[in-house]
């Protein structure tokens, strides 16, 4: 089975998921991850980001997200823990989100 960790920035987050699918989706300029991974063990110690995520995907089979707000997609050899992570506030450089295409020429001219 494979299992892909993926970073993306969804609403001035980082969030890290762990799928089983991923794949450029139909809509264009969006990348769709499928099967998301949680941790589903019964321990007394609960991790309230995982548990976020977990609410948050719950009942959620497949997801687009812009490949924009893609920050990574690596294939591991087995799961890790997802999370949200802030942004780092000291950061001098923010990427400027940038179109798939650029913009063509009108011929209105």
């Amino acid at each position: 089975m494979q299992i892909y960790r993926v970073a993306f920035i969804n609403h001035g987050k980082i969030y890290e998921l762990y799928v089983q699918t991923v794949r450029q989706a139909e809509l264009f300029g969006f990348i769709e991850f499928e099967d998301i991974i949680f941790d589903e063990s019964s321990g007394i110690v609960i991790d309230p980001a995982e548990e976020k995520l977990k609410d948050e995907f719950a009942g959620v089979s497949r997801t687009m997200v812009p490949i924009n707000a893609i920050i990574r997609i690596d294939e591991v050899e087995k799961r890790g823990t997802s999370k949200i992570l802030d942004l780092d506030k000291n950061a001098n450089v923010t990427p400027f989100p940038t179109p798939v295409c650029p913009p063509g020429r009108s011929n209105d001219t």
